[in-house]
């Protein structure tokens, strides 16, 4: 949980109120945990998803599990009545990074981001009693240019673990070769690449950020923080520029509060 103050998701938690922050941090922590199996457990990645995943079904049969992040995750369902198809979906994008390496497609970049990043916006709009279909698919919009942007944070770590997240077709039309991807983004056909990435990204948060002026004012502010931390963290990239592949950007609060203040009204 410590992990949490380094993650967009958590970005605007502390307006919510206690109990919000209690259940948001407890959803979270599943996430974390799925993507640390998904990522860097050793041995049988598959079956320790698994595991978790028959935790997940015994907290649906009224039982609490054993793992202490699940047992948090319980009182959450419990008591903010959580779906199980976002949990579910969260479990297969894991279960697909142990076969799918790389993407030929957009379309398939965001189908992949509908199953690793569009379940916790739907559930986060869940603790907040706000899900309704036209607010989910605002927030799919959302997740998908929020796990964009950490995708093109990442592309060097991922690239270490054999994994690359940018459209294969657009490496080709940049003219970028998988196997030398982290030294190419530091030339000019490269940093192009990212650019346009980017700017997909960024598409992404503004046709998600209306969901914003749906919403009561403390969860509003919340959204806002999500898209505003997304925008913020891709004009990092953008000034960082050929430094990117060698140094994450942290969120900056340069900028930051412009961005905040557009996506409140939910530009």
């Amino acid at each position: 949980m410590r992990r949490a103050e380094r993650e967009n998701f958590t970005v605007a938690s502390a307006v919510l109120g206690h109990r919000c922050q209690v259940h948001l941090m407890a959803i979270y922590g599943f996430a974390r945990l799925v993507d640390d199996i998904g990522d860097e457990a050793t041995g049988d990645r598959n079956a320790l998803l698994d595991l978790v995943e028959g935790e997940l079904d015994s907290i649906y049969a009224g039982e609490r599990p054993e793992h202490a992040v699940m047992s948090k995750l319980a009182d959450t369902i419990w008591a903010c009545g959580l779906p199980p198809s976002p949990f579910g979906r969260l479990l297969e994008a894991n279960r697909r990074d142990q076969l799918v390496t790389r993407y030929e497609t957009f379309d398939q970049l965001l189908s992949y981001c509908r199953l690793s990043a569009a379940p916790v916006g739907e559930l986060v709009l869940h603790v907040f009693r706000a899900a309704t279909p036209e607010r989910v698919a605002l927030s799919d919009r959302i997740c998908a240019g929020l796990q964009i942007t950490e995708h093109l944070q990442d592309v060097g770590e991922d690239h270490a673990r054999g994994r690359i997240y940018l459209p294969l077709e657009d490496l080709v039309r940049f003219g970028c070769t998988e196997g030398e991807l982290p030294a190419q983004l530091r030339s000019a056909s490269g940093q192009a690449l990212i650019a346009f990435e980017a700017g997909r990204a960024r598409s992404l948060l503004s046709d998600g950020a209306p969901l914003a002026r749906t919403l009561p004012v403390r969860r509003r502010i919340a959204i806002a923080g999500y898209v505003a931390g997304g925008r913020a963290a891709l004009n990092a990239l953008q000034r960082a520029g050929d430094r990117a592949v060698r140094a994450q950007p942290g969120r900056r609060r340069r900028g930051f509060a412009a961005e905040f203040l557009k996506a409140v009204i939910g530009r």
